[in-house]
């Protein structure tokens, strides 16, 4: 089968590899669609945490079911999948917190990924389609992480959050405060992203960091109020040391981009506010589950964010592409 590999930062290869054979517990898939991420491109970079190379990336899939012997699922059947394998012991998994498991293997980051003709993956990590298209499926992955962020955060209707990041995870957490009933304020550095919330997502109120001074932009929306919910989907350190300052008092602040370095912030305004800090890490099934109910009812238009399309064999060629602000990428779908 033809499987794409990132050998070491900045380098794809192409590879005939073996169709892996399935095992008791395990299911074979065909895979139709791989979503590019956040964690994939920084991957290809060499900025990615909890990275060894090679590996094949790739873990927002949507796929079509070769062979399995999980109750409830039939070959032919599409789906999805929990791409975070956890081991159902520790004292997360045992608390239902199975996204940050104490053994936690995610797919196309810890382990190998999707860029392959066929995989096998746990068969209860199998999320059935529920009527959903391919390229609907393939993109519940990182809208859960948006989902599962909101959920983190408690958002009370009518209070202000504000999404600083507007890269595709970014968009998902501002779509689930917007369902959730907030007031969303969403801070980017590229006009044309700050453009793609106004236009395609109905946010009311955008932020251009590398223009304006955000906090005081902040104060004007909020009334001085300031947001109650601060939520950084960049995975940019400066970033994320900056919005300490946004909060208002009272406030959360929730983590849900991810980076290599330290977090700095100034323990006396942190305390004045009695401010709370909270990381969000992958999702849980609840959060998938939630996501395809809002996919469902058309609280959310998943179509709107594929700006990108490749077929597999352009992968390699199209790949650096990808991070180069001038070509607006929200998300490129890869079709296998």
């Amino acid at each position: 089968m033809k499987t794409l590999i990132c050998t070491t930062p900045g380098q794809f290869a192409y590879a005939d590899t073996q169709v892996p054979e399935r095992k008791q517990g395990e299911t074979l898939l065909r895979i139709r669609r791989v979503g590019i991420c956040g964690t994939d491109l920084h991957a290809y970079e060499g900025t990615q945490p909890f990275f060894q190379y090679p590996r094949i990336l790739g873990h927002e899939l949507a796929a079509e079911i070769a062979a399995t012997d999980a109750p409830g699922f039939a070959g032919g059947e599409y789906v999805t999948i929990i791409p975070y394998f956890h081991c159902g012991n520790c004292v997360a998994c045992k608390a239902g917190k199975t996204n940050c498991c104490a053994k936690l293997s995610v797919c196309g980051v810890h382990e190998d990924g999707g860029m392959r003709e066929y995989m096998l993956v746990p068969s209860s990590s199998l999320v059935k389609s529920q009527g959903l298209g391919l390229d609907e499926l393939a993109l519940v992955e990182p809208l859960a992480i948006g989902a599962h962020g909101i959920r983190r955060a408690q958002i009370i209707p009518g209070e202000w959050v504000a999404v600083i990041g507007a890269g595709p995870i970014g968009l998902g957490v501002m779509e689930f405060a917007r369902i959730a009933g907030a007031n969303v304020i969403a801070v980017d550095v590229q006009e044309n992203r700050l453009q793609f919330c106004t236009e395609r997502l109905q946010i009311p109120f955008t932020i251009n960091a590398a223009k304006e001074n955000v906090s005081m932009q902040l104060a004007q929306i909020t009334h001085g109020d300031m947001p109650t919910v601060v939520i950084d989907a960049t995975g940019n350190l400066s970033a994320i040391n900056e919005s300490f300052g946004y909060m208002a008092h009272g406030g959360r602040y929730v983590l849900v981009g991810l980076q290599k370095g330290e977090i700095r912030f100034p323990h006396p305004g942190f305390h004045q506010r009695e401010a709370t800090l909270m990381s969000s890490r992958n999702a849980t099934r609840e959060d998938f589950d939630r996501v395809i109910d809002a996919l469902q009812k058309g609280q959310v238009l998943p179509l709107n964010y594929i700006t990108h399309r490749v077929a597999f064999a352009g992968v390699k060629e199209a790949f650096p592409d990808w991070l180069l602000p001038a070509n607006q990428v929200i998300k490129a779908m890869i079709t296998i």
